[in-house]
């Protein structure tokens, strides 16, 4: 049995006539590098799913957390583009009861250096009337009802942040 390397015909990914194999960054899309990261933040699984389909089929990258602290934690390790925040979170029973709502959220937020100039979109089943502008006031640069407008919020998002890829 020979166990000598053969040399295969030199191509630009060989040394030596030796294949290299190719970093998975280097065969992944360079789009992807570019895209618009949206972080979803609602204790609804069903509506992050929901959230994350639409976006990611319009061509933005979605993270997604399901309370205040998993959202802080994502903002501190990601660049995040823009948050959608729900408003109305239930109580944390496991951590004392307490709940975060979506202002404090983005009042937590807007003390990170990471992210105190982050869009803020806020989305809510509350009562629109009893949240709509306050959230305004405390910054948000969008607000929505459930269920959502896909059409608007994604208008919203684009006049936010623009398009999900550079153009070319």
């Amino acid at each position: 049995m020979n166990t000598v390397p053969q040399p295969t015909v030199t191509r630009a990914d060989s040394i030596g006539g030796f294949t290299l194999p190719a970093p998975l960054a280097a065969t992944s899309s360079e789009q992807a590098v570019d895209r618009k990261k949206i972080l979803v933040v609602d204790d609804s699984l069903v509506i992050r799913k929901l959230l994350s389909m639409k976006l990611k089929s319009s061509g933005y990258e979605v993270l997604e957390a399901a309370d205040g602290p998993g959202a802080v934690g994502v903002l501190r390790k990601n660049k995040i583009d823009l948050m959608l925040l729900d408003i109305v979170f239930p109580p944390d029973v496991a951590h004392g009861g307490g709940a975060w709502d979506g202002f404090q959220i983005i009042q937590w937020v807007r003390q990170m250096d990471e992210a105190k100039n982050l869009p803020v979109i806020f989305i809510t089943g509350g009562n629109a009337e009893d949240y709509e502008s306050r959230a305004i006031a405390a910054g948000a640069v969008g607000f929505f009802r459930k269920p959502i407008n896909n059409d608007e919020l994604l208008n919203t998002i684009r006049l936010s942040i623009g398009d999900p890829t550079p153009a070319t």
